[in-house]
């Protein structure tokens, strides 16, 4: 379907439009008798225009009805907005019409008639009809709104199309006048206040025109549009797209072949190593082999002529064994009972889609790419983690690895002075009698593994031979008592003590000398 062009205003439109500002200047100097038939001609000249505009509209319904008929796939959205338009267009027509029968009704009485031209209205030159009936009764108020709604809905049913926008703006558009004083006044007044019916009936027939002009002009846009998706090129190219260039092997290599520059609506042949695919030109085979892989086909279409025409593609691909990343980030052993942090990740592969597995050992799944695997006490001494990974559905073996199993190192016991590890050596009264100090269990600043452990309890030996139990991890007052009372210089021995793990168990660790 050939694209339908925007048709702007015509010459005499524009001959129209200027011949009422004319006159309606000359009207404000009251020049009355000749004037009055001046409007007259042109509310004649505004009608003839009106019924070829709607004879054209009419002719681009009409395309629209034969595109519909042709390929409503492509046209059934168009043709919906243009119906939308005919319908929000009628309306507003028939309502300036209802506007103007109003005010002949009332001035011209039992002589009145329905769709009267300006000539067949016996009271042409009343000022007192348009005054009551537009501005006193609110009449016109309404219409300025009427207007807006209808410009704002062609705005907007037209979609992204400045230029129309800027044509609807400036159509419908309803600025304050002014008076002769030049004192600044309503739209509705400088249309209705103490003006005669001829000039009002001339300004509401100019509104049907444009109402008909901008329906046409956007019908006959939405038409372009039908064909704005069309491809008009001379030069074709066919492509295959896969979705991975990397296969893992058992895992589907998927690729979409595509025609480039063609009516998706035109029926095409697809044949991939020579096999022939199905309309919607999907490629899946299963890669078995590992290594590269060649693909190649080519694509049948119709020329205008309707002869059958092939165009040739290829295209690699790499198939690879299943592979995955399996890390320790403390060390390359697991202990019991501790919560060992491992990072697993697959290429290729989101951490989502990843799942691991441990037999004697209870897996956590943490952030991204971020595993627990925390085993019990009676583990045995080695472990193997397995990773799978959900390819389309199905959950692959990605890799495993074996890990030797070891129960956690004896820590160390260490005196904790304002966040200082202390093992032996010197400590001034002041800080050991800071309350926040405290014994704690630790593999030291520099350990590999960080692991938990609590102190419950130890005894101080003092210089006399004197030992007090102390129960928790910090001097109790009876200790603390009889350490002020040392000299300086003195040396205390902290002993027997007790560690409790994360399994719960208790161990003793080695002593602490520490001096005065």
């Amino acid at each position: 379907m050939g694209g339908a062009t925007n048709c702007p205003e015509t010459p005499r439109q524009k001959m129209i439009g200027m011949m009422y500002l004319v006159l309606t200047a000359m009207l404000a100097l009251n020049v009355s008798a000749a004037i009055l038939n001046g409007y007259i001609a042109v509310d004649d000249s505004l009608h003839a225009t009106i019924s070829a505009t709607e004879e054209s509209n009419a002719e681009s319904y009409a395309q629209f009805e034969a595109a519909l008929s042709q390929n409503a796939e492509k046209t059934q959205a168009w043709y919906d907005k243009a119906m939308q338009i005919k319908q929000t267009s009628d309306a507003f027509y028939e309502y300036v019409q209802n506007f103007k029968d109003e005010m002949v009704a009332i001035a011209d009485g039992a002589d009145a008639k329905k769709n009267a031209t300006l000539h067949e209205i016996k009271k042409q030159d009343d000022t007192n009809v348009p005054q009551q009936y537009a501005i006193e009764e609110g009449n016109a108020a309404k219409l300025k709104d009427k207007i807006h709604a209808y410009r704002d809905f062609m705005i907007d049913i037209t979609g992204e199309s400045p230029a129309l926008d800027r044509e609807f703006m400036q159509t419908f558009h309803t600025p304050r006048g002014t008076n002769t004083s030049g004192d600044s006044i309503t739209w509705e007044e400088s249309m209705f206040h103490e003006m005669p019916m001829c000039a009002c009936i001339s300004v509401l027939t100019k509104l049907q025109n444009d109402i008909r002009h901008s329906e046409g002009r956007a019908v006959r846009y939405l038409l372009t549009q039908t064909d704005a998706g069309d491809l008009r090129v001379n030069k074709f190219s066919a492509h295959i797209i896969p979705s991975a260039k990397n296969v893992m092997k058992g895992q589907k290599y998927s690729a979409q072949v595509l025609f480039a520059a063609i009516d998706s609506t035109q029926a095409l042949e697809y044949y991939v190593n020579g096999q022939k695919l199905n309309s919607n030109g999907v490629y899946e085979v299963i890669a078995n082999n590992v290594g590269p892989q060649k693909i190649k086909g080519q694509i049948g279409y119709k020329d205008p002529q309707g002869v059958m025409q092939y165009l040739a593609f290829e295209d690699d691909y790499m198939v690879t064994e299943p592979a995955a990343t399996i890390s320790n980030t403390e060390l390359n052993i697991i202990y019991r009972t501790h919560p060992n942090p491992f990072s697993i990740s697959v290429p290729g592969v989101s951490s989502d889609l990843l799942e691991v597995k441990c037999s004697h050992a209870k897996v956590i799944k943490q952030a991204d790419g971020q595993w627990i695997i925390n085993p019990p006490k009676n583990t045995p001494d080695r472990l193997t983690i397995e990773v799978y990974a959900n390819v389309n559905g199905t959950m692959l073996a990605m890799g495993a690895q074996e890990y030797r199993v070891r129960d956690l190192p004896k820590p160390s016991a260490y005196f904790e002075v304002d966040g200082e590890l202390i093992d032996e050596g010197k400590v001034s009264f002041v800080k050991l009698k800071n309350p926040n100090n405290k014994f704690i269990a630790s593999y030291g600043a520099d350990g590999l593994v960080q692991a938990k452990f609590e102190i419950v309890s130890f005894q101080v030996r003092l210089p006399s031979g004197t030992s007090i139990s102390v129960q928790g991890n910090q001097f109790n007052k009876r200790a603390l008592d009889a350490i002020s009372k040392l000299q300086l210089g003195s040396t205390i021995i902290i002993m027997s003590i007790k560690a409790k793990g994360q399994d719960g168990a208790e161990q003793s660790l080695k002593s602490l000398v520490i001096e005065l």
